[in-house]
């Protein structure tokens, strides 16, 4: 069956093409709750999945590391390992730039970093943060480099290994409190198939045990969702799992659809 809500070549998670997905995520646990679906339609797919962390989330997502008296460094090693096996669980490839959060700081050199890690991945699809979060500030950082590298990137002039990247689109994943941030659920990703996985993948987090259960949650109402706006007989059931996403550059197409 064509899935509508996964026609569209530039839809995350689509394997239309060979390109590569590439995810930046402010720290080590957010990839997982927020894109963990799309990130392992695509390693199902044979598509190359790579995360980037900017940081491990050490000071502000490690709470309970915190309470039982663990030092920095063994919160980034904690952190950095559930990531890993969280990012194994989806098919995924990972890399830490341990830039450090609360606050994460905006850099020239983080951002040269990942305009290697875009010309390294050619990605034909890119997922990070929405512009907009006033509970955390380190998510539109991760936005605002995370967009500029891919800019960067596309340069002929800018100095870095590999050919100029095309233009990959963007899609923002939906944070914790949509409505405060100003997302609206433009892109409706059916992850039903590889629900299982990314609920492994956040069992792998247990320093923020209290997300498994409200990414669930979440996933069952974007999936009520997805069943609505894709008309009725299309094969979605009653158990049907969803992602959102928002997009940053307009689509291009040759059929409306």
């Amino acid at each position: 069956m064509n899935n509508p809500v996964e026609s569209d070549s530039n839809t995350p998670g689509d394997a239309s093409g060979a390109g590569a997905l590439l995810v930046v995520s402010a720290h080590a646990g957010d990839f997982v709750w927020r894109a963990g679906g799309a990130i392992a339609l695509a390693a199902e797919r044979g598509q190359r999945a790579k995360v980037v962390c900017l940081s491990y989330g050490e000071r502000g997502e490690s709470a309970r590391a915190w309470r039982q008296g663990a030092s920095l460094e063994e919160i980034k090693e904690l952190r950095r390992g559930e990531a890993e096996a969280a990012a194994g669980e989806l098919g995924a490839e990972i890399d830490f730039l341990d830039a450090d959060d609360y606050p994460l700081r905006e850099s020239e050199e983080l951002i040269d970093r990942l305009v290697h890690i875009y010309r390294d991945v050619q990605p034909a699809v890119v997922l990070t943060h929405p512009s907009i979060d006033p509970y955390n500030g380190d998510h539109p950082a991760a936005n605002r480099m995370a967009i500029q590298a891919r800019i960067l990137a596309q340069a002929i002039g800018y100095q870095a290994p590999g050919e100029p990247l095309g233009a990959p689109p963007v899609f923002f994943f939906e944070p914790h409190q949509s409505e405060q941030c100003d997302f609206k659920p433009q892109v409706l990703l059916d992850i039903t198939s590889v629900f299982a996985k990314k609920r492994k993948a956040m069992e792998c987090l247990p320093a923020q045990q209290h997300m498994w259960d409200y990414y669930t949650d979440l996933a069952k109402r974007r999936g009520v969702q997805l069943k609505r706006n894709a008309g009725p007989n299309l094969g979605f059931t009653t158990d049907t799992m969803g992602e959102a996403y928002m997009r940053l550059y307009p689509q291009v197409t040759g059929e409306l659809a």
